[in-house]
């Protein structure tokens, strides 16, 4: 029977641990990612996960070998809630290993672990589309509770602006046809009055006169 071990990743399973995030930014789904780092930048970020009580870097071996990886973070489960849980990212086994049980350890360890916290909950994230990976998760009684969307801060700073620009312009373009619909008021009630105040005929009789208006046009602004 092959061994299987979970335990908190070491700067030494830098290597391993980059070539297990390289699978996971081409593992043929849509993927947004940031690219691999270097074994050196890893080597430093593990170190940090290491000193962080609220969060956990795991990797799985089997056979000695590091073949899977995930990072639990200890977070509140929502702003209004005192209770917390534990979250799984980044849940990855890599392909010459699957149907060996070392995703079902990584999430053993999450529960043992949130259980040792005092976490009554656990999240675990998977992409969408991921079928399989969605389906082992729905086997241990974890269901959907969202989506989680990834983007740097420059794509949505952008969109916002392209997104805000026909907004801005169909503003201006209803306060210029507020600015003529009381200019047009504004003739009409002079006229009227130029006739000594008669109200113009209409087919189904007299038509009221309509008031003058006092105020100036209201400027175009883009508004708040």
């Amino acid at each position: 029977m092959a061994a299987i071990e979970v335990r908190d990743a070491r700067p030494g399973d830098a290597g391993a641990l980059v070539a297990l995030w390289r699978e996971l930014t081409t593992a043929g789904l849509p993927s947004r990612l940031p690219a691999p780092p270097s074994a050196a930048a890893a080597e430093v970020a593990v170190s940090k996960h290491l000193a962080d009580p609220a969060g956990r870097l795991l990797v799985v071996e089997l056979d000695g070998a590091v073949h899977g990886m995930a990072y639990l973070r200890r977070t509140a489960i929502s702003p209004l809630h005192d209770d917390s849980t534990i979250t799984v990212e980044y849940l990855h086994v890599s392909d010459s290993s699957r149907r060996h049980g070392l995703g079902k350890a990584l999430i053993a360890e999450a529960v043992t672990w949130a259980e040792h916290e005092s976490c009554a909950h656990l999240a675990v994230v998977a992409p969408a589309i991921a079928r399989e990976a969605n389906r082992f998760l729905a086997r241990l009684g974890l269901g959907q509770a969202g989506v989680l969307r990834f983007a740097t801060t420059h794509t949505v700073r952008r969109r916002l602006a392209a997104e805000h620009a026909p907004n801005l312009l169909a503003l201006l373009s209803s306060r210029r046809s507020a600015v003529a619909r009381r200019a047009a008021l504004g003739v009409a009630a002079r006229g009227v009055a130029s006739r000594g105040g008669d109200a113009p005929l209409s087919p189904s009789g007299p038509v009221s006169p309509v008031p003058p208006v006092s105020s100036p046009a209201e400027p175009e602004s883009a508004g708040t």
